[in-house]
């Protein structure tokens, strides 16, 4: 089920190659092109979002400002992860932010990790109501880094959920952001987008993998 939440205004870990012969590489614990409508994500449609599979893609929209909505494939009991993602804005705002999700334990518990087309990141942490911006304890809010690309055609973009607590956001191979919270440790992934002050909201998804990190990167 497509799950959505109204916004309050706010203002490299590489995974090393493994050369030693007989290595069977890291666990892929998720692996999803969307080319499949059955593989887990679902079709959801009202007058303020939309969620549905379309040539080979995942999409999300945003059609009220002011909204953040999400998705999960309900897989659940995933930890240690490093999840991959391409993603492409396609809407006509200029100001939206999306990217990934990771220990997912409920609507009201979970972390996202993102970007905007505008150069604009965070790493929050949900907790019911409330986003706390663990890249910006102080103003709570998304930060402009100088190191994204601003409107670019395409973000890779990886979300390393580490045992220790370790959050890091990756987009494009640049390290972007690296915080520390272990209050969420388990669960699922996902995908969100999210509205400020421009609709419609349209981002796409494709080739998202989860793999278990390693433990000589832990």
């Amino acid at each position: 089920m497509v799950q959505r939440r109204l916004m309050v205004p706010l203002a490299l870990l590489v995974l090393a190659a493994l050369a030693c012969g007989g290595s069977t590489g890291p666990k892929v614990l998720f692996k999803d092109d969307f080319s499949s409508t059955g593989s887990g994500w679902g079709r959801n449609e009202d007058e303020t979002a939309l969620s549905e599979y379309r040539d080979d893609q995942y999409v999300l929209e945003v059609y009220e400002t002011g909204w953040m909505i999400w998705n999960n494939p309900e897989e659940g009991g995933m930890s240690n992860t490093h999840a991959t993602v391409t993603i492409t804005n396609e809407g006509t705002a200029q100001d939206p932010t999306f990217g990934l999700i990771c220990n997912y334990v409920d609507e009201n518990a979970f972390y996202f990790l993102g970007l905007g087309p505008d150069g604009y990141y965070g790493i929050a942490r949900v907790e019911g109501d409330d986003n706390v911006f663990l890249t910006d304890p102080e103003n709570d809010g998304w930060l402009l880094s100088e190191d994204l690309d601003i409107n670019a055609a395409s973000y890779k973009v990886e979300a390393i959920c580490a045992a220790d607590g370790t959050l890091t956001l990756i987009v494009n191979g640049a390290e972007i952001a690296s915080v520390q919270d272990d209050a969420y440790t388990e669960g699922d992934v996902g995908l969100f987008a999210q509205s400020f002050e421009e609709v419609p909201v349209e981002v796409h998804f494709d080739d998202l993998t989860v793999i278990e990190i390693p433990a000589a990167e832990e």
